[in-house]
């Protein structure tokens, strides 16, 4: 998986590591969860099922009704 370094604030940095140990999962569940929500908030597709689906969705001709 690729990896970037992301820097926060070292009081977000302590809650969040708070919650993760709240809710029994770790610092990168979080991060994935926050992320998904955040493209879906913008609605970008969250994985590549969705991403191609959305992809079909544009390039698609659009068809002509009969008259």
């Amino acid at each position: 998986m690729p990896r970037k370094l992301i820097e926060f604030h070292a009081e977000d940095l302590r809650a969040l590591g708070e919650l993760a140990e709240d809710k029994a999962t770790t610092m990168q569940e979080l991060m994935d969860e926050a992320v998904r929500d955040l493209l879906k908030k913008h609605g970008r597709p969250t994985d590549l099922k969705s991403a191609l689906r959305e992809s079909a969705k544009v390039t698609a001709p659009k068809r002509q009704g009969r008259h």
